[in-house]
């Protein structure tokens, strides 16, 4: 999908367990216009731009892992990530 002169980004940086995370769920990004190849070279060390397209399949994604997960420590990294995405979101519309 090509941004349209009206589209804005929103600048988030993860930490590394939230970037572990979403690495280890990239596979689940396939139809994602390059989103998964570009979560899986971050690094950490700087913020990534993201449209609203982009953040609303993070949290598709992450809300799915939620559903799945009974671990308690994961659960709460989840819901961070989520607040963070859902954050971002409100930021640009």
């Amino acid at each position: 999908m090509k941004p349209g002169k009206n589209d804005r980004k929103a600048a988030l940086k993860f930490t590394m367990e939230e970037l572990d995370f979403l690495q280890d769920n990239t596979w689940q990004m396939a139809e994602s216009f390059g989103l998964d190849r570009r979560i899986d070279h971050l690094t950490g060390k700087r913020a990534i731009g993201l449209y609203a397209w982009d953040l609303e399949l993070l949290g598709d994604v992450t809300k799915m892992e939620l559903e799945k997960t009974a671990d308690s420590d994961l659960q709460n990294l989840i819901l961070g990530l989520l607040e963070k995405i859902n954050d971002a979101e409100r930021s640009i519309r």
